[in-house]
């Protein structure tokens, strides 16, 4: 279920992304409530992520944070910074270089449908 509801998630963001991201391959990590940490999914989706940028060594990759609306703002800013921080180590675990990551936290700016959907990181992987 939940990966059916990542893949419908992908499917709207890659709809409305802006033309310069047509190119752009997207990948979701997820997280539990007020947790930065990574189960098997989301390493399994950080993996599949570092695939493409290892099969595009040239290419620019953005991690995007996000939280859901409870809590604060400065709370929410602080997990979508943690949990794009982890999803980025981890990107650099598995072999993409650190420079070529940038990171944002976008906190609970971008709430969509559910908790558990806004509860994400985004990777984009732009090739060139």
């Amino acid at each position: 279920m939940r990966r059916l509801t990542a893949l419908c998630l992908m499917l709207v963001l890659t709809a409305c992304a802006a033309p310069q991201d047509a190119g752009a391959r997207r990948q979701l990590v997820f997280f539990h409530e007020w947790s930065a940490g990574l189960d098997q999914e989301a390493q399994d989706a950080v993996n599949a992520a570092a695939a493409v940028v290892k099969a595009n060594p040239a290419s620019p990759v953005t991690v995007i944070g996000y939280a859901d609306p409870e809590g604060s703002p400065q709370a929410n800013r602080d997990i979508s910074r943690a949990r794009a921080q982890i999803v980025m180590d981890a990107l650099v675990k598995a072999g993409v270089p650190a420079g070529q990551i940038t990171r944002e936290a976008k906190g609970a700016t971008a709430f969509i449908g559910s908790s558990l959907e806004s509860r994400r990181v985004e990777i984009v992987v732009t090739p060139r």
